[in-house]
């Protein structure tokens, strides 16, 4: 019998984080070949190409070279089993990176060495604190001209309320670089070996003595609760820094912590299995129209053939084919455990913010619908395919492609998103993949708020509203507004009715 226990603790469960080109996806592709899972980096081939990566697999971000999906890839490395979600860094998905920050157990932030903290870095950085998520820091592109050294972890310090300590650092810096100190393990990790008399080694020895005056020892306790970052310096393009990455997770990257339901909080290690559906994607293999939810084992085993209870429905299923992902390679998973990611093939039976258990009726929270903050109707080119659109654009919602919303008053569906790229991208994928073409008008609504109240009150307020009263994928009443000033005062005229700019999925409504 497997050991559960000893498997979950071998078990990293890390997202990658970062504002657009600060290097992620270039980081990923070294980490998934240093990890065995890749034999070829795959992110420029020629000068003047266009990126194509092998975690980036949908043809908008080859187009574009950019990641707006989240990507779940597993390898084994140094003893443990990563699952690696790298996520969008586009902030226009922002809605389906907090979806994902919701599966991890840690985090690693990747900063320009040349521009330090960014906005959508700050952003996202704030939303690992709000669930308390370690955070590993990656200095990345220092063979390029880079900010000073200290400049850079001063800023990480103040502008986080983050203590940082230095796990290596560099030797020479540009186009001088050539490799790292190891601060924690005391050893050179270079590409050369330098004479003790390089200008680089004495610079070395000068700033590790600053380092050591000025900065705080690594704290493995004050890391676990999310206080302190280990900095690690490296140039993903050129693969130096990312196999110390990779050791350090390995070594003191936290295995799968326990998760909050409504009711307790569920241990990585019980015998039960449990999972969260924290993701859905669609047509990832076109030619078989397949439909993937991406599940966080979070206590247990999961094994190939066992019947769950899929708690919002009631219903129990099998577990006929659950998938391991490999960059675009997928296999069987026989067996997999608490902290490991994985893909159950289904036909829209699960939705995003699901729980799956053996027996329990327990429903796991965290996983939110924002109100989105642009508002499009949907105009179709053919009517001839109008229940193909319908169909399309449920099954994309259901994935948290955008937010899909029905008029009560019959007229074209809108749809809700967080930025503009959304739209490109579900325009191209209704062409791509369900052979529709649509275009989009805009409406005079510019917010969302999810009611809820007393049902006479909320009824007669649904009557006196209609033309802005839309229904959800769900089917719960969302009102429209076309300003802030609008919608306040319907607020305020109406205060025995709750307005929620959140949803919790499968669970309820914030305030």
């Amino acid at each position: 019998m497997t050991d559960l226990v000893a498997e979950i603790s071998r078990r990293r469960t890390f997202a990658i984080i970062s504002h657009p080109d600060a290097g992620k996806t270039t980081l990923t592709e070294r980490i998934l070949r240093a990890g065995g899972a890749i034999q070829l980096a795959g992110n420029v081939r020629a000068k003047g190409e266009r990126r194509r990566t092998r975690s980036d697999w949908m043809g908008i971000e080859r187009d574009r070279g950019i990641s707006v999906v989240t990507s779940v890839m597993t390898f084994e490395y140094g003893g443990c089993v990563f699952n690696l979600l790298d996520t969008p860094g586009h902030e226009d998905f922002s809605e389906d990176t907090y979806r994902t920050l919701t599966a991890v157990d840690s985090a690693v932030m990747v900063i320009d060495a040349a521009k330090g903290i960014e906005e959508r870095t700050r952003k996202l950085f704030e939303i690992c604190r709000l669930r308390d998520i370690p955070i590993i820091t990656f200095i990345n592109k220092m063979d390029r001209e880079s900010q000073d050294i200290f400049s850079l972890l001063d800023e990480i310090s103040s502008s986080l309320a983050l203590d940082v300590t230095p796990a290596t650092w560099p030797v020479g810096r540009a186009a001088q670089f050539v490799g790292t100190y190891d601060i924690f393990n005391k050893r050179f990790l270079m590409e050369e070996e330098l004479p003790q008399s390089d200008e680089r080694i004495i610079q070395l020895g000068e700033e590790l003595e600053l380092v050591e005056a000025a900065l705080p020892p690594f704290d493995r306790e004050s890391f676990d609760a999310g206080h302190l970052t280990p900095v690690f310096f490296g140039s993903a393009m050129k693969e130096i820094g990312v196999t110390s990455l990779l050791d350090a997770l390995a070594a003191f990257g936290p295995s799968p912590r326990a998760q909050e339901t409504e009711t307790r909080k569920v241990n990585a290690d019980e015998e039960q299995m449990t999972a969260l559906i924290f993701k859905i994607q669609a047509n990832m293999d076109p030619n078989h129209r397949d439909r993937i939810a991406f599940a966080r084992v979070c206590s247990g085993t999961l094994t190939r053939g066992m019947r769950v209870r899929h708690v919002r429905s009631g219903k129990q299923f099998a577990l006929h084919t659950p998938q391991f992902f490999f960059a675009r390679d997928r296999q069987l998973a026989e067996e997999a455990f608490a902290g490991d990611v994985v893909g159950i093939p289904n036909h829209g039976t699960l939705r995003i913010g699901d729980t799956l258990t053996e027996r329990e009726d327990i429903r796991f929270t965290g996983v939110p619908h924002f109100a989105p903050e642009i508002l499009r109707r949907v105009r179709l080119d053919d009517a001839m395919k109008a229940k193909k659109l319908r169909q399309a654009l449920t099954e994309l919602a259901e994935e948290g492609v955008v937010q899909l919303f029905r008029p009560q008053d019959g007229a074209a569906p809108i749809v809700g998103v967080v930025g503009t790229l959304q739209l490109d991208v579900l325009q191209a994928r209704l062409q791509g993949e369900y052979g529709v073409s649509v275009g989009f008008d805009t409406t005079p609504f510019s917010l969302a708020r999810w009611i809820t109240g007393e049902r006479g009150l909320l009824e007669k307020f649904i009557g006196a509203n209609r033309a802005a009263i839309v229904d959800d994928l769900d089917g719960d009443p969302v009102f429209l507004s076309g300003s802030s000033f609008m919608m306040q005062r319907s607020i305020d005229a109406n205060p025995e009715l709750k307005f929620h700019a959140i949803k919790q999925i499968g669970i309820g409504l914030e305030s």
